[in-house]
């Protein structure tokens, strides 16, 4: 059973996932976990699925992810459903 996460993205990570997007150089990965990270802005009421979680550790997991890459990955993981058994 999921319960839903109340976490919500934060200005300084909302501004560094808009920048992850805006990157020509960003990869798929790190453009799914930066719009992850938008879709739970304040003004919206998403979650982390188990996909863009997944490239989101595959985001921190990467030495060669820049900070904001980095940030935005950190807040989409910091918002996946807490699980209750």
């Amino acid at each position: 059973m999921t319960r839903g996460n109340r976490r919500q993205t934060g200005p300084k990570a909302a501004s560094d996932a808009g920048k992850v997007l805006a990157n020509p150089k960003s990869t798929p990965t790190e453009k799914a976990a930066a719009a992850s990270a938008l879709s739970q802005a304040p003004s919206s009421k998403g979650q982390t699925g188990p996909q863009a979680a997944l490239k989101a550790a595959k985001v921190l997991a990467d030495s060669s992810s820049t900070k904001a890459e980095k940030s935005a990955a950190a807040s989409t993981l910091a918002q996946t459903p807490a699980k209750t058994k």
